[in-house]
């Protein structure tokens, strides 16, 4: 089995070096990562400069671009046979609700998909690294899953881990995608020289966070495994957009 592992918190994370050690059991695992951290870099490419690949000591790559770039690079350029899934992870930090959109683990995962291949995204809630292990841990038990038991061929997972050592985690439940409040706002600072600078303000607090939802899961100690489409297309609107459109003159 060839397993094709990245993320976005860059190629020295240690989530990166759990991840591998966990799928390693299952096969040969191929670890290509961002040169350094890219999170929140969601889908990007990098269309204007050159991508270079180095290979570390440990038998790491990285790309001194994003998540995307590198399973991109990874799958149609650097493996001489197509990988058999893509996992990205284990990232530090949640990827619940609207935390997807921006997330490049996530899009790491989605360009695995878009290149016709099963893929997962795996993230501990939290940024404490004394459980990385333990979502390592379910990140094999997912991907010995979906080797046995495939997903539909245009979705992939997006598997949140709480922040508990294996044992104590309590199961598993198919979610769907929480939402939160608008982040706070942005803030403005000086640096040394007087000179302005901003920082993205704190994430949003939740906002739909019930029964069902990833948030919820992760709330009762559960591994929240929900289920994401690449397209986004909202189905449930076309007819009411069509009658919108009705209105426009040219």
């Amino acid at each position: 089995m060839k397993i094709l592992v990245s993320n976005d918190d860059g190629v020295h994370a240690p989530g990166l070096e759990a991840l591998y050690e966990a799928l390693s059991t299952l096969g040969e695992v191929t670890v290509v990562a961002p040169d350094r951290n890219l999170s929140g870099a969601s889908s990007s490419l990098t269309l204007t400069n050159p991508l270079r690949l180095h290979k570390h000591k440990n038998g790491f790559y990285s790309v001194n671009g994003t998540p995307t770039d590198c399973v991109h690079l990874a799958i149609n350029q650097l493996m001489k046979t197509q990988p058999d899934i893509v996992v990205a992870g284990v990232n530090h930090g949640a990827n619940l609700g609207d935390d997807t959109f921006y997330s490049g683990t996530v899009s790491a995962a989605a360009e695995g998909r878009h290149l016709g291949l099963p893929a997962v995204a795996m993230s501990l809630v939290s940024r404490n690294e004394n459980n990385l292990k333990s979502a390592a841990r379910v990140a094999r038990d997912v991907v010995e899953n979906i080797i046995k038991n495939p997903i539909p061929s245009d979705q992939i997972l997006n598997v949140n881990v709480p922040d508990l050592p294996y044992e104590d985690i309590a199961g598993f439940e198919v979610t769907r995608l929480g939402r939160r409040h608008k982040a706070e706002m942005m803030q403005k600072q000086q640096d040394p020289w007087g000179r302005d600078i901003y920082w993205y303000g704190e994430l949003g607090r939740e906002l739909d966070a019930g029964e069902g939802t990833d948030f919820y899961a992760i709330s009762l100690n559960k591994v929240s495994i929900t289920p994401l489409k690449i397209d986004m297309t909202a189905y449930d609107s076309l007819e009411t957009v069509a009658n919108w459109v009705k209105q426009l003159e040219i």
